[in-house]
């Protein structure tokens, strides 16, 4: 059976699970085997009620052959048919029966239980180390990426892996067995019937490989369009706003529909094709059986094979066909379990290029200055090419020193800040921290020396004190209120219905912009960073936030090395260096002062916000 390389990867998580899995082995030997012997008393039971076979007069010699073995059980048994009656044996043999179905079925049930732990182990672990590689990919893969087809990845595609693939443990561990100790007991029961079986399989296995190539095929259209699917429900709620006061309802509901059109059609196709399989292998297996009498009945006939051995092969062979059939299921299930484990591990697999070097050196402090060193930076566009972003910043930001950085939209301010902590890495020159090049630092290291606040402020969906000391262990309420406090956040905490437990809801939207904003710095002023980066964190806010919200930055900035970054000049006219940029170049440089009298692009941004407000 071949299938594709990512159901493998699956399978890999097996090695987790090994005591488990020799255990899950054994009890589905035994049910196998029990079930196996309670099949073979269909022998004498046919014969104790019957009498289809003649018996020697004496007692034959015993060989391992199927017609050796099968006279000398029935000369036993007509001795004891003699000596203890018909109904006596009968009892004894239908007691047999029916210990051997109890010990199957409990055995059985034993396998499934040692399976459980291992369907549910893989997803656990495929679901953390898909959670994992999320957090460490670097910021790029999710601006050039759509969240929600990511979501789409990290939720259906996993389901689908669960439970089109490891779902199928079970049949993929118990039915080989099956298969293979039956197939064992009709070849060595009569192989030219055998034969006919084999003759027939080729056919029905070509079938069944086309059915899966086309299933597989589908299902990856299907997790493609869901993937949009997703991409557009999270577009949408985030976009709300817009599309309701553009009046943009219907054409969204209509545009959404499409695509769901889309997907449940693709999706019809996969369902028919899978359920397909099944009713095909059926059909084969009947014209097997019915080959298989016609062929058995001429041998009983003519004597080669016993009535009861006959009777015997038949009923095994349609034993046969459920596990072939469960075998069936099971490939086609793989092929469309292939579809999500390829898009699932398109994201296990996407490069890490913010990478750590094996000797990394761990930074304990800041204590001289950070260096831009004719940094550039550029991304690849749609069409390959490269699109620069910054060329050949040179920049020395002394310890204790405030540098903004100013200038019009798209160009490039805060791709100059994301550069220190590497959440993007310099595609020409190097930063360095104390003289060291941060590509050669630690990167958890590096960014502890880090704090930012932006204008989009990051909450999670816990308690104010929670976000406040997120990122950090074993912080004190005594601090989380300090901190609060220095931030300008302690008033309104306070009123809050539970105070500092009080839930913020999902990205905080139970509070106004100011207070998260507040909450932002609080969070900030907690790590107590040498280093702060300040990325228009008040751009977003009214005349009153922003007052309120500066003053806690002002208090942030004491005695810190701060990048500012800004879209109201006004707020970083106490800066001790203004970088003024305009298409990824430094323009300008200076201080409040001696830009505002030299004529140039910072003077005309100040006259344009003069004049605006």
């Amino acid at each position: 059976m071949n299938v594709n390389r990512p159901i493998f990867r699956v399978f890999r998580y097996l090695r987790f699970f090994k005591k488990e899995i020799a255990l899950n082995l054994i009890f589905n030997l035994l049910h196998v085997f029990f079930n196996l012997f309670s099949y073979v008393l269909i022998i004498p039971f046919a014969e104790l009620l019957f009498g289809l076979s003649p018996v020697a007069t004496e007692c034959p010699p015993l060989d391992f052959s199927q017609r050796g073995l099968t006279d000398w059980a029935l000369w036993h048994l007509y001795q004891y048919k003699e000596s203890l009656g018909l109904w006596q044996c009968l009892l004894i043999v239908a007691g047999g029966y029916l210990g051997c179905s109890l010990l199957s079925n409990l055995f059985r049930y034993l396998g499934m239980h040692f399976l459980s732990p291992i369907r549910n182990g893989m997803t656990e672990h495929l679901r953390n180390d898909i959670y994992h590689k999320i957090t460490i990919l670097p910021v790029s893969y999710f601006t050039t990426g759509r969240r929600g087809d990511i979501m789409s990845r990290m939720a259906n595609d996993l389901v689908d892996v669960e439970w089109s693939v490891v779902s199928t443990l079970q049949s993929l561990i118990k039915d080989p067995i099956n298969i293979v100790v039956f197939c064992a007991t009709l070849i060595f029961v009569s192989p030219k019937l055998f034969l006919l079986f084999v003759l027939i399989l080729p056919l029905t296995i070509f079938l069944i490989a086309r059915i899966g190539r086309s299933l597989k095929k589908n299902s990856t259209r299907g997790q493609n369009r869901l993937g949009d699917l997703f991409a557009m429900l999270e577009e949408s709620l985030d976009g709300i706003r817009a599309i309701k006061s553009f009046g943009r309802e219907e054409a969204q509901a209509r545009r959404f529909a499409r695509v769901n059109r889309q997907y449940s059609r693709t999706m019809v196709r996969v369902a028919s094709r899978r359920e397909l399989s099944s009713p095909l292998s059926e059909v084969m297996g009947t014209v097997g059986l019915v080959a298989i009498l016609i062929v058995g009945g001429w041998l009983v006939i003519g004597g080669e094979l016993q009535s009861s051995v006959f009777i015997f092969f038949v009923i095994i062979f349609a034993r046969l066909i459920p596990p072939v059939q469960s075998i069936v299921k099971s490939y086609n299930s793989l092929q469309k379990g292939s579809a999500s484990a390829a898009r699932f591990f398109e994201i296990l697999d996407a490069d890490e290029t913010i990478l750590e070097e094996p000797d990394a050196v761990m930074l304990t402090g800041f204590e001289r200055e950070i260096e831009y060193r004719d940094v550039s930076f550029a991304y690849n566009g749609s069409d390959g090419n490269p699109v620069p972003v910054l060329e050949n910043i040179n920049l020395t930001i002394a310890k204790g020193r405030t540098v903004a950085i100013v200038g019009p939209s798209g160009a490039g301010k805060t791709t100059l800040a994301d550069l220190l902590p590497r959440f993007y890495d310099c595609t020409g020159g190097e930063i360095a921290i104390d003289g060291l090049p941060i590509k050669r630092a630690n990167i958890n290291s590096l960014r502890a020396l880090m704090g930012v606040v932006s204008q989009n402020c990051i909450l999670f969906n816990d308690t104010v004190a929670g976000n406040i000391a997120f990122g950090l262990e074993g912080v004190s309420m005594d601090d989380i209120k300090r901190a609060a406090t220095i931030a300008g956040a302690d008033e309104f905490i306070n009123a809050l219905p539970e105070g500092y437990n009080t839930p913020v809801g999902d990205r905080g939207e139970t509070l106004s912009g100011g207070q998260r904003q507040r909450l932002s710095i609080a969070r900030a002023v907690l790590r107590n960073p040498p280093i702060l980066i300040l990325d228009e964190a008040t751009s977003a806010l009214d005349a009153e936030a922003e007052r309120s919200v500066q003053q806690a930055l002002d208090a942030l900035m004491k005695g810190r090395t701060a990048i500012v970054i800004a879209h109201r000049l006004s707020t970083v006219s106490h800066a001790d260096e203004i970088l003024v940029l305009e298409k990824g170049k430094i323009v300008e440089r200076g201080t409040h002062q001696e830009l505002s009298e030299h004529d140039g692009l910072y003077k005309k941004l100040l006259e344009m916000q003069s004049f605006t407000h």
